[in-house]
């Protein structure tokens, strides 16, 4: 039997009905982003969940009727990185309400048998189907801005003000030093972000990760490119000139630990196009979803800057965006569009 939300929500007559196809944001209690997408062949639904980090896994016994839906994963998650872990034994269950996907799951502590199950209840926006892709020839960029001045941290924050702050600046680099040398998905210390949102745009960066090392670089606080070593454990879809969980590398054109690495990453309309050391590894090619460990899971929206300090130490040097400015015709332009 399929929740109705409508008794939870006070309603006494159910909404109009619509279909939960698309791609749906939703934000969890402890801030961290949950992106669910449901698709329909041939009269079968298919399904991916991410919850908070990681990357999008399948969901299963997926049932459809009347703007209701419900879907079975099971998941265990530590909310806001702390030292409780929640488990998720589903089944979620959903319904779609003035545009918004209303849906609601039991969760419990892990490793507590007394523990008392608790219905966890998240509201989703539903997200703009993806524009077309862009012909970057036609694409303008402004002049570049510079994120970082080389001297202190202006323009920048701590992503959560409760972790850790590693980072500082030492000969003119963004540097985070922390003690964790593991790649688990939490960590004490801090992610930190530009002050600044931003739209589409080129970004240009250096990074210098030790071997063994792991950072990343998220894009609008949503699209994180992988920072590792060229001989890291993390490969294809998880290495370096990767879109981590979502777009594999055509190839691995990074360097091995503590060399400088340059990044040039051109996203527009949720597109992106990777430049790793010269070599254009991703071109052009559709971003669907965000990566764990975000901010946000909705791709219509701006975000900002967001360097991985949760993970291993590395440095940051020469942070250059230009943002679009026209995507009509090339105009008068500061410089060839990135590539």
């Amino acid at each position: 039997m399929l929740l109705d939300v409508n008794t939870a929500l006070g309603q006494d007559q159910p909404p109009e009905s619509s279909s939960p196809e698309g791609s749906w944001a939703f934000t969890l209690p402890d801030g961290n982003p949950a992106w669910l997408n449901l698709q329909q062949s041939q009269g079968d639904w298919q399904g991916e969940l991410l919850w908070s980090v990681g990357s999008a896994r399948p969901v299963n016994a997926i049932e459809v009727h009347d703007g209701h839906v419900r879907f079975r994963r099971n998941l265990s998650w530590r909310p806001g990185g702390g030292e409780v872990v929640k488990r998720v034994a589903g089944p979620f269950h959903g319904q779609i309400f003035n545009d918004k996907l209303h849906l609601q799951v039991d969760q419990s502590e892990a490793e507590s048998e007394s523990s008392r199950e608790e219905t966890l209840k998240l509201v989703g926006d539903r997200i703009p189907p993806p524009p077309a892709k862009p012909d970057l020839s036609q694409v303008t960029f402004g002049k570049a801005i510079d994120l970082f001045n080389g001297k202190d941290l202006e323009g920048w924050t701590l992503s959560r003000p409760d972790k850790i702050n590693g980072w500082h600046v030492e000969d003119g680099c963004l540097v985070n030093e922390t003690p964790k040398q593991d790649f688990s998905a939490y960590g004490a210390y801090g992610n930190l972000m530009t002050t600044q949102h931003f739209d589409d745009f080129s970004l240009s960066i250096d990074y210098n990760v030790p071997a063994g090392g792991n950072s990343g670089i998220y894009l609008r606080g949503m699209y994180e490119a992988q920072v590792v070593d060229r001989d890291s454990p993390m490969q294809g879809i998880q290495g370096p000139g990767a879109i981590f969980g979502r777009l594999a590398p055509s190839a691995n054109a990074g360097k091995p630990g503590g060399q400088w690495n340059t990044y040039v990453l051109t996203l527009v309309d949720r597109h992106i196009t990777v430049v790793l050391n010269g070599q254009t590894v991703i071109d052009n090619q559709l971003l669907v979803g965000c990566t764990g460990g975000g901010l946000q899971a909705n791709d219509a929206l701006p975000g900002p800057i967001l360097l991985q300090g949760d993970h291993t130490s590395v440095r940051y040097r020469n942070l250059q965006l230009r943002p679009v400015t026209d995507r009509e015709a090339p105009g008068q332009d500061d410089g060839p569009n990135p590539r």
